[in-house]
C-alpha cells in the first residue's frame, strides 16, 4: 500500500477518538482511549501522540504514509498557529497544541474547532459529499455550526466564522441571555438545553401537558410528547424550528448554500423536526435563494469529527 493516509483526532472531554482516512474521506480504521483531562494538557497531548502511533502501528499502513494529522477541539483558538486560547471543557488556557504534537509526532498537524471539523467531515464524505457550498448545524447541548465553501472551512478573521448558534435571531421581547453573555442567540431556543428550558417553564406555568408527569425532562421527552399530539410540546418544537428556518433564510441570501445538514442528538427527532424547519425555511427564504436547496440529516454520526479532522490537511 503506497497511498497517502490522513489521521484525524476527535478530542473529547472523556475520550479521544483517532482514525485513519484515505484521500477520499473513507474512514479506514479507528482507535479510542481515555482523555485524561484531570492530569492536565501535557498528559492529554502525550495520550494523543500514543493513540495516533498505536492506530497506525496496528493498521496495514506505514508511518511514512501519514501525510498529515488534524485535531478537532472544543474551544477558542488561533487556528493558523494551532494555539488553544481557552477550552473550558478541557480546562486549558494558552496551549500550543500544534507545536507540541508536531514535536511528538514529526508530522504536520492542523487544528480547528470541533464544530468546524464535524462540518468538514459531512461535507467531505457524508451528507454533503460532492456539494460545493454546505452549511452544517449540530443541535446538541448547544448549537454548533460550520460553513464549507468550495471544500474549505470558513473560519473568518478571528476564527468565529460559522458560529451559527450565536446568531442573535430571537426578538428582544422573547430573548433570554445565552451562555455567551448576549441575548437572543439561536442556541437559547433550538438546542437541547433550550428545548428543555421551554418545557420546564411551561410545566412551571401550570400548562396542560403530559410533560408535567416527567420527573427529569430531556429533549427526547419533548419530542416524544409532540409525536403523541401534546400541544405544548408541539409548540416548543415549532418555536425551535421557526428560528432554525429563519437563520437558514438569512444564510441563503448571504452565502446561498446548496445544502443544509443537521446533525447532533436533537436531529434524531426526525420528521417532526425536519418538516417544521423546511416549512419555515420555505416561508422566509427568497424564491431565487431557495431554488434547488435541500435540508437533510447528517449521516456520519460520531465519526464526523474524526473524518473532518483527518481532512484538515487535505480539505480544510
Amino acid at each position: 500500500m503506497g497511498e497517502n493516509i490522513y489521521v484525524g483526532v476527535d478530542l473529547g472531554g472523556t475520550a479521544i477518538k483517532v482514525g485513519i482516512c484515505d484521500e477520499n474521506g473513507k474512514l479506514l480504521q479507528t482507535y479510542e482511549g481515555p482523555t485524561g483531562t484531570e492530569h492536565g494538557s501535557d498528559v492529554v497531548l502525550e495520550n494523543i501522540a500514543q493513540y495516533v502511533r498505536k492506530l497506525v502501528a496496528d493498521s496495514p499502513y506505514r508511518w511514512e504514509q501519514v501525510a498529515g494529522i488534524g485535531a478537532g477541539i472544543a474551544g477558542f483558538m488561533d487556528i493558523p498557529e494551532g494555539f488553544i486560547k481557552l477550552s473550558p471543557n478541557l480546562g486549558w488556557r494558552n496551549v500550543p497544541v500544534k507545536k507540541i504534537l508536531e514535536e511528538k509526532l514529526g508530522k504536520t498537524v492542523k487544528i480547528d474547532n470541533d464544530a468546524n471539523v464535524a462540518a468538514l467531515g459531512e461535507a467531505w464524505s457524508g451528507a454533503g459529499k460532492g456539494v460545493p457550498i454546505v452549511v452544517c448545524y449540530t443541535l446538541g447541548t448547544g448549537v454548533g455550526g460550520g460553513i464549507i465553501i468550495n471544500h474549505q472551512i470558513v473560519q473568518g478573521f478571528s476564527g468565529m466564522g460559522g458560529e451559527l448558534g450565536h446568531m442573535m435571531i430571537v426578538p428582544d421581547i422573547e430573548a433570554i441571555e445565552c451562555g455567551c453573555g448576549k441575548k437572543g442567540c439561536l442556541e437559547t431556543v433550538s438546542s437541547a438545553t433550550g428545548i428543555i428550558r421551554m418545557a420546564k417553564e411551561a410545566v412551571e406555568r401550570g400548562e396542560h401537558t403530559s410533560l408535567a408527569l416527567v420527573q427529569h425532562i430531556m429533549a427526547k421527552d419533548v419530542f416524544d410528547a409532540a409525536k403523541s399530539g401534546d400541544e405544548v410540546a408541539l409548540r416548543i418544537i415549532d418555536r425551535a424550528a421557526l428560528y432554525l428556518g429563519k437563520s437558514m433564510a438569512l444564510l441563503s441570501v448571504i452565502i446561498n448554500p446548496q445544502r443544509y445538514i443537521i446533525g447532533g442528538g436533537v436531529s434524531k427527532a426526525g420528521d417532526i423536526l425536519f418538516d417544521a424547519i423546511r416549512k419555515y425555511y420555505e416561508e422566509f427564504t427568497q424564491d431565487a435563494a431557495k431554488e434547488g436547496v435541500d435540508i437533510v440529516p447528517a449521516i456520519l454520526g460520531n465519526d464526523a469529527g474524526v473524518v473532518g479532522a483527518a481532512g484538515l490537511n487535505l480539505r480544510g
